[in-house]
């Protein structure tokens, strides 16, 4: 079973699980959570390097008031839980994403958590959150806009390079592989640039019905890819599993 060094998770079917079972989107959402732990616990285990979940997109401020609240409380709650795992299992934590938009008190505890856990050398758990790839794109553009209009640099020595250092994601790897969860065969705004050449891996599977096998089938799936970065066989033969 081969490893990706950096996996990327789109996190779907929560309100579609809740609504098979007769509950509202909450309970989705909550179980969700569970799935979110087994996964970074098994991530970890299986030394994946660099871990980055979709937890809440740029769109999702469209949601109903009281459905982002909720997320913003299971957040907070799963910061305050999971903080002894990630320093006992090494864990680094990192956040992406419009976060000023966030509750000052969920930023509040982002900080904190990235804080406590800057030192530790294991997986990096990045979480997405109000993050829009479009919006970091335009973002980084204003940053590198304004270099140029400072007389910093100049039009013509802007790289793709220079683009990715000014991205959210500047001390994040491009993705290898990223899972899709609930069916839906879409990126959804996430990870645009950095995504040029990840693999892509799609499941039926509901995001709170995903376990460890699940993610191995993605992984082994994951194996069987020949990943050629615009060569040929030959120059890539050893870069994928037969």
């Amino acid at each position: 079973m081969r490893i990706p060094r950096h996996l990327a998770i789109i996190m779907d079917g929560n309100g579609r699980w809740a609504r098979q079972k007769s509950q509202p989107r909450v309970f989705g959402h909550r179980q969700g959570v569970e799935t979110v732990r087994r996964v970074v616990e098994e991530c970890s285990r299986l030394e994946v390097e660099y871990l980055t979940l979709y937890a809440f997109s740029y769109e999702n401020w469209g949601r109903p008031d009281e459905e982002i609240s909720a997320l913003m409380e299971l957040l907070t709650a799963y910061l305050k839980k999971e903080l002894e795992t990630m320093l006992s299992n090494s864990i680094r934590f990192n956040v992406i994403g419009d976060i000023e938009r966030l509750p000052t008190s969920v930023r509040r505890m982002l900080t904190d958590t990235i804080k406590r856990t800057e030192r530790n050398s294991g997986m990096t758990l990045t979480l997405a959150l109000s993050y829009g790839s479009r919006d970091e794109i335009t973002r980084a553009m204003r940053k590198i806009a304004r270099r140029v209009a400072d007389g910093e640099i100049s039009a013509d020595a802007i790289t793709e390079s220079m683009i990715d250092e000014h991205l959210d994601t500047a001390m994040l790897p491009e993705p290898d592989l990223l899972i899709r969860t609930s069916g839906e065969m879409r990126i959804s705004n996430f990870l645009l640039w950095q995504m040029a050449y990840t693999e892509l891996y799609f499941t039926h599977t509901l995001w709170p019905d995903f376990d460890h096998q699940h993610l191995h089938d993605a992984f082994r799936a994951f194996g069987r890819r020949r990943r050629r970065f615009g060569l040929t066989d030959e120059q890539r033969s050893g870069d994928f599993d037969e």
